[in-house]
Formats: C-alpha cells, sequence, structure tokens
C-alpha cells in the first residue's frame, strides 16, 4: 500500500464518518429520534479501520464536536464550543474509540459486542447522577434513578449504532472487496 493509497483510504474513511454525523443533526427536528444517532458505531468505525490509530481518535471527536457545536445552535441560537458535561461525553465516546480498535476480525458478532460495550460505556458513564446538579440525589439509590430514566435513550443509542454499525462496516467491507486501495498491507497480503 503506497502513501496515495493510504491517504486515499483515509479521505474515504473520513467522507463516511462525516456523512453518517450529518444524519446526527435529525434529531433535532425528529425528538422521538433523540439519541438515534450514528455516534457510536462512528467511533466504533474510527477504532477499526484507521491504521494509524491517533487518526480515528482525532476524526471521531472532531466530528463530534462540530455536530455539538451545529446542535447546541439549533436548540440555543448561540454558538457554544464547551458545556459542563462535555469532558464526560467525549470520554465515553474516546472509550468506544478504543473499544473498536480492539476489533481485529469484521464480522457480525464482533461488531455487535462492540456495540452493546460502547452503549454500556455512554449509559455508567453519562448517567452518573452529580453530571444533572440537584436532578437526582448523588448517591446510589441517585444513579440508579439516572440510569432507569435513560433507558428510552440508550435504547434509541442502541437502535441507531446497530444501523449506523450495518451501514458503515457493511458498506466499507464491500467497498474493500471492490477496490484493493481500501485494503491494508496485511489484508492484500493474504
Amino acid at each position: 500500500m503506497n502513501k496515495r493509497d493510504t491517504i486515499s483510504r483515509n479521505i474515504i474513511l473520513i467522507l463516511m464518518i462525516v456523512v453518517a454525523a450529518a444524519f446526527r443533526l435529525i434529531t433535532f427536528k425528529y425528538k422521538e429520534l433523540s439519541n438515534f444517532t450514528p455516534v457510536g458505531a462512528i467511533a466504533l468505525f474510527g477504532g477499526v479501520y484507521f491504521t494509524e490509530k491517533w487518526k480515528g481518535y482525532v476524526t471521531v471527536l472532531l466530528t463530534l464536536f462540530t455536530t455539538d457545536i451545529i446542535i447546541n445552535y439549533l436548540y440555543t441560537s448561540k454558538i457554544t464550543l464547551w458545556y459542563s458535561g462535555a469532558p464526560w461525553v467525549y470520554l465515553c465516546f474516546a472509550l468506544m474509540v478504543l473499544v473498536g480498535s480492539f476489533i481485529k476480525k469484521v464480522n457480525v458478532l464482533n461488531v455487535l459486542l462492540a456495540s452493546v460495550a460502547s452503549v454500556l460505556i455512554h449509559w455508567l458513564i453519562i448517567d452518573l447522577p452529580f453530571l444533572y446538579g440537584a436532578l437526582y440525589p448523588h448517591t446510589i439509590a441517585g444513579y440508579g434513578q439516572s440510569l432507569i430514566k435513560a433507558i428510552p435513550f440508550e435504547k434509541n443509542m442502541v437502535l441507531g449504532d446497530l444501523l449506523f454499525d450495518f451501514l458503515l462496516f457493511g458498506g466499507f467491507e464491500f467497498a474493500k472487496s471492490k477496490f484493493a486501495f481500501l485494503q491494508t498491507p496485511k489484508q492484500l497480503a493474504l
């Protein structure tokens, strides 16, 4: 795999992530789709396919940051670059990229298990009661209340991840079978 092929492969990966991320903006218009987004699938996808793993982290987190700015503007009519819960959100998605980097063989079972792990990471971290001020008591019981209230949102995240896993992973695996430049040197050697 020469440098031009590597650059082309990375551009394809970035474009797929950006196009999928655009679907995140639909939830502004359709509130019932809250959390039915591609972000978990994007994080796993970036972790799996970027051969230089730092590029997966940068692409995923920058895409999340950019869409956060747009979504926050749609809701508040103000440009918000950072918000109080952002460090926790970005930690979750960095961990999801890490989970994706552990997938050595892309198949339905591995992607499904990684998706479940990603949703659990999101659920267990984002729903810590101290992230919501006085909304929940800062106790184990308050954490339990927060987790229970989050179930509908996490259900939507699972469904969104599954749909976008299918589109991203399935689409890229299909493209790899048609275009050799999308394969890694290790795959080309087989």
